[in-house]
Protein backbone atom coordinates (compact mmCIF):
# COMPACT_ATOMS: atom_id res chain seq x y z
CA UNK A 1 0.00 0.00 0.00
CA UNK A 2 1.82 3.17 -0.88
CA UNK A 3 0.72 6.70 0.77
CA UNK A 4 2.41 10.20 0.97
CA UNK A 5 4.71 10.67 3.65
CA UNK A 6 4.02 14.04 4.54
CA UNK A 7 6.39 14.65 7.71
CA UNK A 8 8.73 13.55 4.60
CA UNK A 9 7.61 16.40 2.20
CA UNK A 10 9.70 19.34 0.96
CA UNK A 11 9.80 22.20 3.33
CA UNK A 12 7.94 24.65 2.09
CA UNK A 13 11.06 26.93 2.84
CA UNK A 14 14.28 26.82 0.92
CA UNK A 15 18.20 28.00 1.34
CA UNK A 16 17.53 28.39 5.59
CA UNK A 17 20.97 29.02 5.86
CA UNK A 18 20.86 32.09 4.25
CA UNK A 19 18.33 33.38 6.88
CA UNK A 20 19.14 35.47 9.12
CA UNK A 21 18.07 34.67 13.02
CA UNK A 22 15.09 36.73 13.05
CA UNK A 23 13.71 35.35 10.31
CA UNK A 24 14.83 31.87 10.94
CA UNK A 25 12.12 32.26 14.35
CA UNK A 26 9.47 33.97 12.53
CA UNK A 27 9.48 30.77 10.07
CA UNK A 28 9.41 28.25 12.48
CA UNK A 29 6.96 30.12 14.50
CA UNK A 30 4.19 30.78 11.62
CA UNK A 31 4.67 27.26 10.89
CA UNK A 32 4.22 26.30 14.90
CA UNK A 33 0.81 27.91 14.97
CA UNK A 34 -0.90 25.61 12.95
CA UNK A 35 -0.80 22.77 15.06
CA UNK A 36 -2.80 22.98 17.64
CA UNK A 37 -5.62 23.56 14.70
CA UNK A 38 -4.41 20.26 13.06
CA UNK A 39 -4.71 18.42 16.53
CA UNK A 40 -8.78 20.40 17.08
CA UNK A 41 -9.22 18.16 13.58
CA UNK A 42 -8.29 15.38 15.41
CA UNK A 43 -10.60 15.97 18.57
CA UNK A 44 -13.26 12.84 17.66
CA UNK A 45 -10.15 10.67 17.28
CA UNK A 46 -8.75 10.75 20.74
CA UNK A 47 -12.23 11.35 22.53
CA UNK A 48 -12.16 7.59 21.04
CA UNK A 49 -8.60 6.29 22.30
CA UNK A 50 -9.08 8.50 25.31
CA UNK A 51 -12.20 7.22 26.81
CA UNK A 52 -10.85 3.58 25.27
CA UNK A 53 -8.26 4.19 27.77
CA UNK A 54 -10.44 5.69 30.81
CA UNK A 55 -12.06 2.56 30.43
CA UNK A 56 -9.03 0.03 30.83
CA UNK A 57 -7.83 1.82 33.91
CA UNK A 58 -11.20 2.28 35.68
CA UNK A 59 -11.24 -2.05 35.22
CA UNK A 60 -7.67 -2.21 36.64
CA UNK A 61 -5.57 -1.88 33.65
CA UNK A 62 -2.46 -0.27 32.99
CA UNK A 63 -1.74 2.30 29.81
CA UNK A 64 1.35 1.61 27.60
CA UNK A 65 2.62 3.70 25.19
CA UNK A 66 6.16 2.46 22.75
CA UNK A 67 8.15 3.94 20.46
CA UNK A 68 11.08 5.16 19.10
CA UNK A 69 13.55 8.21 18.58
CA UNK A 70 11.36 11.21 19.74
CA UNK A 71 8.14 9.48 19.74
CA UNK A 72 9.15 7.06 22.05
CA UNK A 73 10.67 10.16 23.88
CA UNK A 74 7.46 11.71 24.19
CA UNK A 75 6.03 8.84 25.47
CA UNK A 76 8.56 8.12 28.41
CA UNK A 77 8.14 11.88 29.40
CA UNK A 78 4.03 11.81 29.59
CA UNK A 79 4.24 8.39 31.40
CA UNK A 80 6.81 10.30 33.79
CA UNK A 81 5.30 12.88 35.14
CA UNK A 82 1.50 11.27 35.84
CA UNK A 83 3.13 10.08 39.51
CA UNK A 84 4.10 13.50 40.49
CA UNK A 85 1.41 15.21 38.87
CA UNK A 86 -1.31 12.52 40.13
CA UNK A 87 -0.11 10.59 42.46
CA UNK A 88 -0.34 7.52 40.60
CA UNK A 89 1.65 4.56 41.28
CA UNK A 90 4.76 4.48 38.75
CA UNK A 91 3.67 1.26 37.06
CA UNK A 92 -0.35 2.75 35.74
CA UNK A 93 1.55 4.83 32.98
CA UNK A 94 4.51 3.40 31.33
CA UNK A 95 6.52 4.70 28.67
CA UNK A 96 8.76 1.86 26.84
CA UNK A 97 11.24 3.24 23.77
CA UNK A 98 13.26 1.23 21.18
CA UNK A 99 16.97 0.24 22.52
CA UNK A 100 15.64 1.03 26.35
CA UNK A 101 16.45 3.63 28.76
CA UNK A 102 19.66 4.41 26.94
CA UNK A 103 17.83 5.36 23.79
CA UNK A 104 16.34 8.48 26.37
CA UNK A 105 19.21 10.34 26.12
CA UNK A 106 21.55 9.18 22.98
CA UNK A 107 19.79 7.57 19.86
CA UNK A 108 20.44 3.73 19.49
CA UNK A 109 20.79 2.87 15.90
CA UNK A 110 18.56 0.35 14.16
CA UNK A 111 16.64 -0.01 17.32
CA UNK A 112 13.28 1.14 15.54
CA UNK A 113 13.82 -1.47 12.90
CA UNK A 114 13.38 -4.82 14.78
CA UNK A 115 9.67 -5.83 14.69
CA UNK A 116 9.85 -8.59 17.31
CA UNK A 117 11.76 -6.10 19.78
CA UNK A 118 8.52 -4.49 20.63
CA UNK A 119 6.92 -7.41 21.50
CA UNK A 120 9.10 -8.81 23.81
CA UNK A 121 9.34 -5.40 25.37
CA UNK A 122 5.92 -5.70 25.91
CA UNK A 123 5.79 -9.07 27.23
CA UNK A 124 8.20 -7.83 29.88
CA UNK A 125 5.91 -5.87 31.48
CA UNK A 126 2.99 -9.05 31.81
CA UNK A 127 0.90 -7.14 29.55
CA UNK A 128 -2.55 -8.01 29.35
CA UNK A 129 -6.30 -7.74 28.01
CA UNK A 130 -6.90 -5.17 30.64
CA UNK A 131 -3.80 -2.67 29.15
CA UNK A 132 -4.21 -0.43 26.53
CA UNK A 133 -1.13 0.33 24.62
CA UNK A 134 -0.63 3.42 22.45
CA UNK A 135 1.99 3.21 19.43
CA UNK A 136 3.82 6.73 18.72
CA UNK A 137 5.20 7.16 15.37
CA UNK A 138 5.02 10.50 13.63
CA UNK A 139 5.92 8.74 10.26
CA UNK A 140 3.54 5.87 10.87
CA UNK A 141 5.75 3.17 9.55
CA UNK A 142 8.37 2.67 12.16
CA UNK A 143 8.57 -1.64 12.60
CA UNK A 144 9.09 -1.60 16.17
CA UNK A 145 5.90 -0.10 16.96
CA UNK A 146 3.71 -1.51 14.21
CA UNK A 147 5.07 -5.15 15.27
CA UNK A 148 4.12 -4.19 18.82
CA UNK A 149 0.76 -2.99 17.68
CA UNK A 150 -0.13 -6.66 15.89
CA UNK A 151 1.07 -8.53 18.67
CA UNK A 152 -1.43 -6.45 20.68
CA UNK A 153 -4.29 -7.14 17.90
CA UNK A 154 -3.80 -11.28 17.99
CA UNK A 155 -4.22 -11.24 21.75
CA UNK A 156 -6.76 -8.66 22.34
CA UNK A 157 -5.38 -6.10 23.53
CA UNK A 158 -6.37 -2.78 23.36
CA UNK A 159 -4.13 -0.35 20.54
CA UNK A 160 -4.21 3.35 19.60
CA UNK A 161 -1.60 4.75 18.13
CA UNK A 162 -0.73 8.90 17.38
CA UNK A 163 0.80 9.43 13.87
CA UNK A 164 1.45 12.27 11.43
CA UNK A 165 0.73 10.95 8.25
CA UNK A 166 -2.82 10.00 6.90
CA UNK A 167 -2.94 6.18 5.57
CA UNK A 168 0.38 5.36 7.33
CA UNK A 169 0.56 1.45 8.59
CA UNK A 170 0.24 2.00 11.95
CA UNK A 171 -3.01 3.94 11.71
CA UNK A 172 -4.28 0.96 9.65
CA UNK A 173 -2.86 -1.12 12.17
CA UNK A 174 -4.46 0.27 15.49
CA UNK A 175 -8.20 -0.29 16.56
CA UNK A 176 -8.26 3.94 17.83
CA UNK A 177 -5.66 5.41 15.40
CA UNK A 178 -5.08 9.50 16.07
CA UNK A 179 -3.69 10.98 13.50
CA UNK A 180 -2.65 14.59 13.25
CA UNK A 181 -1.73 15.89 9.82
CA UNK A 182 0.48 18.94 10.27
CA UNK A 183 2.24 18.49 7.05
CA UNK A 184 5.93 19.34 5.84
CA UNK A 185 8.17 20.75 8.62
CA UNK A 186 10.44 23.63 8.37
CA UNK A 187 13.56 21.64 8.15
CA UNK A 188 13.06 18.80 5.77
CA UNK A 189 12.05 15.74 7.49
CA UNK A 190 12.78 16.99 10.72
CA UNK A 191 9.54 15.48 12.82
CA UNK A 192 10.98 16.44 15.94
CA UNK A 193 9.45 19.83 14.97
CA UNK A 194 5.88 20.06 14.18
CA UNK A 195 4.97 16.59 14.58
CA UNK A 196 6.72 16.08 17.97
CA UNK A 197 4.96 19.20 19.31
CA UNK A 198 1.81 17.64 17.77
CA UNK A 199 2.05 14.19 19.76
CA UNK A 200 2.70 15.99 22.81
CA UNK A 201 -0.35 17.93 22.52
CA UNK A 202 -2.05 14.60 22.02
CA UNK A 203 -0.62 12.86 24.59
CA UNK A 204 -0.84 15.86 27.27
CA UNK A 205 -4.95 15.56 26.09
CA UNK A 206 -4.93 12.14 26.68
CA UNK A 207 -3.14 11.51 29.79
CA UNK A 208 -4.85 14.29 31.88
CA UNK A 209 -8.50 14.06 30.92
CA UNK A 210 -7.88 9.93 31.73
CA UNK A 211 -6.18 11.32 35.47
CA UNK A 212 -9.36 13.60 35.75
CA UNK A 213 -11.63 10.87 34.85
CA UNK A 214 -10.17 8.39 37.40
CA UNK A 215 -10.79 11.53 40.20
CA UNK A 216 -7.38 12.05 40.68
CA UNK A 217 -8.01 16.63 40.30
CA UNK A 218 -10.57 18.17 42.77
CA UNK A 219 -12.20 21.58 41.03
CA UNK A 220 -9.00 22.71 39.54
CA UNK A 221 -6.69 21.31 41.74
CA UNK A 222 -4.49 18.62 41.31
CA UNK A 223 -4.77 17.22 45.03
CA UNK A 224 -3.10 14.00 44.72
CA UNK A 225 0.29 15.32 43.54
CA UNK A 226 3.13 14.56 45.43
CA UNK A 227 4.66 16.94 47.55
CA UNK A 228 8.05 16.07 45.86
CA UNK A 229 9.50 20.00 46.18
CA UNK A 230 9.34 23.52 47.60
CA UNK A 231 7.65 24.91 44.97
CA UNK A 232 4.88 22.01 44.88
CA UNK A 233 4.69 21.79 49.12
CA UNK A 234 4.02 25.99 48.65
CA UNK A 235 1.54 25.23 46.14
CA UNK A 236 0.01 22.83 48.40
CA UNK A 237 -0.50 24.80 51.14
CA UNK A 238 -2.12 27.22 49.33
CA UNK A 239 -4.89 24.91 47.94
CA UNK A 240 -5.53 23.50 51.81
CA UNK A 241 -5.70 27.24 52.25
CA UNK A 242 -8.35 28.03 49.43
CA UNK A 243 -10.07 24.72 49.74
CA UNK A 244 -10.31 24.88 53.94
CA UNK A 245 -10.34 28.95 54.16
CA UNK A 246 -7.85 28.32 57.01
CA UNK A 247 -4.48 30.30 57.56
CA UNK A 248 -1.58 29.74 56.19
CA UNK A 249 0.51 27.68 59.44
CA UNK A 250 -2.94 25.46 59.62
CA UNK A 251 -3.12 24.73 56.13
CA UNK A 252 1.02 24.02 57.10
CA UNK A 253 0.57 22.12 59.62
CA UNK A 254 -2.10 19.69 57.86
CA UNK A 255 -0.05 19.06 54.98
CA UNK A 256 2.74 18.46 57.77
CA UNK A 257 0.36 15.74 59.33
CA UNK A 258 -0.98 14.34 56.00
CA UNK A 259 1.49 14.64 53.48
CA UNK A 260 -1.64 14.91 50.94
CA UNK A 261 -3.74 17.70 49.94
CA UNK A 262 -6.43 15.73 49.54
CA UNK A 263 -6.14 13.69 52.49
CA UNK A 264 -5.93 16.49 54.44
CA UNK A 265 -8.77 18.41 53.24
CA UNK A 266 -10.64 15.10 53.89
CA UNK A 267 -9.70 14.63 57.48
CA UNK A 268 -9.98 18.47 58.20
CA UNK A 269 -14.14 18.04 57.26
CA UNK A 270 -14.31 14.51 59.44
CA UNK A 271 -12.02 15.90 62.03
Amino acid sequence: MSFTKTTESESKYNHLEKMDVSELLENINNEDKTIAFSVEKAIPQIEKLASKVVEQLKAGGRLFYIGAGTSGRLGVVDASECPPTFGVPHDLVIGIIAGGDTAIRKAVEFAEDSENQGVKDLQNENISEKDIVIGIAASGTTPYVIGALNYCNENNIPTGCITCNEGSPISNTAEFPVVVTVGPEFVTGSSRMKAGTAQKLVLNMISTTAMIQLGKVKGNKMVDMQLSNNKLVDRGVRMIMEELDVPEEQAQRLLNKYKNVRTAINNYHHG
